[in-house]
Parts: structure tokens; sequence; C-alpha cells
């Protein structure tokens, strides 16, 4: 529990030591670059996606009758899985794009609002950067997204399933869109945040997370 002793200062009921609002809001900031540096460069790799089960981008569930029919055909299992792995692969590639944006709102962040933070719940940074951020990262991300399909081969793979279902005499309503992008970018922004989230959950619990003098000290007293 926070105590707030005046305007400026925070303190812990029976401790002598202060913080400052703005030391607050320094190692929230801290935290936060901390957290979203961590997590970009964990994602910006092989695996980063494909590799975990809860963020994995898979088959949109909206087109589940062309996975069923594909799967159906000879070796439509295999054409399937090779599209779910490179949409994984090109969300690892657009991972890095984040950052920059991250760091814009990070830096934004008033002490208002990190009062606001500090004071909630074990994910409330994380939706702070999602509504500062959301927009922003999806125009960023979409055309990086789209480029790395197309190096990836995922969006020549997603046509090749179109063209094959659209092919089918038991078709009666032909798939139009052909492109994946806009789905990919969505699930890789929601994979990002999910993972900015466990991140913050984790500095503010366990202190072997908090990887730097400030971090301690602002979370000891916030945790008091």
């Amino acid at each position: 529990m926070l105590w707030i002793v005046s305007c400026d200062k925070v303190k812990l009921p029976d401790s002598t030591n202060t913080l400052t609002e703005e030391e607050i809001v320094a190692g929230l900031k801290e935290a936060l670059r901390v957290g979203t540096d961590t997590v970009t460069r964990h994602l910006n790799r092989i695996d980063g996606y494909y590799g975990d089960s809860l963020i994995r981008i898979l088959f949109p569930e909206e087109a589940w009758k062309v996975k069923m029919a594909i799967e159906a055909l000879p070796g439509g299992e295999a054409i399937i899985a090779d599209l779910v792995l490179k949409m994984n692969r090109a969300a690892e590639e657009a991972a890095d794009e984040a950052k920059p944006i991250f760091w814009q709102a990070i830096e934004a962040l008033t002490i208002t609002q990190g009062m606001q933070i500090l004071k909630g719940d074990s994910t409330a940074a994380t939706r702070y950067l999602e509504g500062q951020t959301r927009d922003s990262l999806f125009a960023r991300y979409k055309p990086r997204i789209q480029e790395a399909m197309e190096s990836v081969g995922a969006q020549q793979a997603w046509t090749e399933i179109v063209d094959r279902y659209n092919s089918l005499p038991t078709t009666l309503n032909p798939i139009q869109n052909r492109d994946l992008s806009a789905y990919v970018t969505n699930k890789a922004l929601n994979g990002l945040f999910l993972k900015v989230g466990q991140h913050e959950t984790r500095i503010r619990r366990d202190v072997s997370y908090r990887v730097t003098d400030l971090l301690r000290k602002v979370f000891a007293h916030a945790n008091g």
C-alpha cells in the first residue's frame, strides 16, 4: 500500500525513505523500457512467436472451412502447417519495429499517469502502452509484415491455398481476400502486448526481474 504524504512524496508508513513522484515515474519508465526491450528482442528471433504456444499465430478461425477443405486434399495438412510456420516467421521478422514506438510512448508518460499506473494492477502499464501505441504499431507493422510475408513465402502459400480452395467443385463462396497481412499484424500485436504484460507482472512481483537500482527502489515502495 502506498501512502501519499505530500503532493510530491511517496513513503512507506514506517520508513524514513521517501521517493519523489518524479523518481517514481522515472522508475516506471525504466521498467517499461526494460520490459519492452526484453520482449521485442525475444520475439525478433527464430521461434519467438512460433515456439510459444500462447502467442503462436494460427490459421484464421474465420476461414475454418478453407482449412478443413485443404487438409482433406493430398498433402493438404502440410500446406496448412507451412502457412502457419511462415506467418509466424513474418511476425518474428517484424517484431523489432515496436521498439521506437514504445519508447516514444514511454517518454510521454506524465506524473499523473505514472502514479495511476503504479497504484494499478499488474498490467496497468501495459494497458497504458497499448492504448498509446496500438494504432501507430499497426500502421508501422503492417507494411513490414507484408514485406516479411513475401520474403518468407507466407503470402505465396496463402495464395496457393486460396487458388486450390476456389477451384474445388464444392466451393460455393470463393475467397476474395488474398491479403493476410492485416490478420497477421493484429495477431502479432496481440502476442506482443501479452508478453509485455507478463514481463510487467514479473517486475512488479519478482525482485530478480528488477535489474537496476531504480527499479528495486521504486517497486520495493510500490509493494510495501
